[in-house]
């Protein structure tokens, strides 16, 4: 008997098992992550930053109890810090005692430094050496970030699950990984490795689904306070903002407000603690300047029509 959860059998199991981690997946997202489960697909995800892309696989994770495995894409990230690197010291300090020690056979000194006990794992060769029964969940994040180059040298980890290491040969999965890969959309990513991919656009949630959010992340959140901070954050995003709040900037706005003990928006309170929903000061001053007052009583008077 396998001793972590299998994967859910189907689509309405998808949904209950992220919902019992407190993630609400709409139909599309738990058909598309069933089915990369289920074909072993890598899942490509691309969406607005704070929707809730990498929490996906945190909660994978933790629903399947995998470990999980996370690379954050920036640029300029190279082999040495994503897949591996050789434990340089450790190797000189090795051939020193090995010259003092009057060993002179070259092919056995390089055998030897260039050895399993000398790899240094990087997260794309740890989610390549899992136990058997014991994939985890890797989790390529922001992959936009980086350049073409390491997007080509992804596409053979994702077709073969494999890596080659010059010095010891291809090292391929025992069990693939479940790969979760998220962009933010700064850059298109090529064909070849959306190809290998299932995928799936994340959009921010509708404002009952929002809500429930709330309701599960922010507990302590007064009902009509937490209706009152979902209507206001939907009105947001057609404002055509630089940066719309996401799903996480509504729940640090809900927090914050919690801990203020206040039980109702109001323009002071509006001010005061936009800076934990918006992110940039043109964004703050436009809301802060008369704009996120009409917001408010357009809210309230939405609010008190629908009863």
């Amino acid at each position: 008997m396998p001793d972590h959860p299998l994967p859910p059998a189907s689509i309405d199991e998808t949904i209950a098992m992220l919902a019992r981690e407190d993630y609400l997946a709409g139909r599309s997202l738990a058909t598309v992550l069933f089915l990369a489960l289920k074909m072993k697909r890598p899942l490509f995800l691309e969406g607005e930053a704070g929707v809730g892309k990498t929490e996906i696989a945190k909660v994978l994770s933790k629903a399947l109890d995998r470990p999980l495995i996370r690379l954050q894409c920036y640029e300029g990230l190279d082999i040495a810090s994503a897949v591996y690197e050789w434990n340089y010291p450790a190797q000189m300090l090795e051939i020193r005692l090995a010259e003092a020690s009057g060993l002179t056979d070259r092919n056995r000194i390089e055998s030897d430094i260039f050895s399993e006990r000398y790899l240094i794992r990087r997260p794309v060769l740890q989610a390549l050496s899992s136990a058997e029964g014991r994939a985890p969940v890797f989790l390529i994040d922001e992959l936009d970030r980086t350049d073409e180059a390491f997007e080509a040298f992804l596409l053979e980890v994702l077709s073969d699950f494999q890596v080659t290491i010059p010095e010891l040969g291809t090292i391929k999965a025992g069990e693939p990984p479940i790969v979760i890969i998220t962009t933010n959309r700064t850059r298109e990513v090529h064909d070849a490795l959306k190809r290998r991919c299932l995928y799936h656009w994340v959009d921010y949630p509708e404002a009952a689904q929002e809500l429930e959010i709330i309701r599960r992340k922010v507990p302590g959140c007064n009902e009509a306070l937490s209706q009152q901070i979902i209507a206001y954050v939907q009105k947001l995003r057609t404002l055509d903002l630089f940066k719309n709040p996401g799903v996480a900037e509504t729940i640090d706005w809900a927090t914050a407000l919690t801990e203020l003990d206040r039980l109702a928006l109001d323009p002071e309170t509006i001010s005061d603690t936009i800076g934990t929903l918006l992110k940039y000061q043109d964004d703050i001053a436009r809301i802060q300047g008369g704009e996120g007052a009409r917001v408010l009583t357009e809210v309230k008077d939405e609010l008190r029509a629908a009863g």
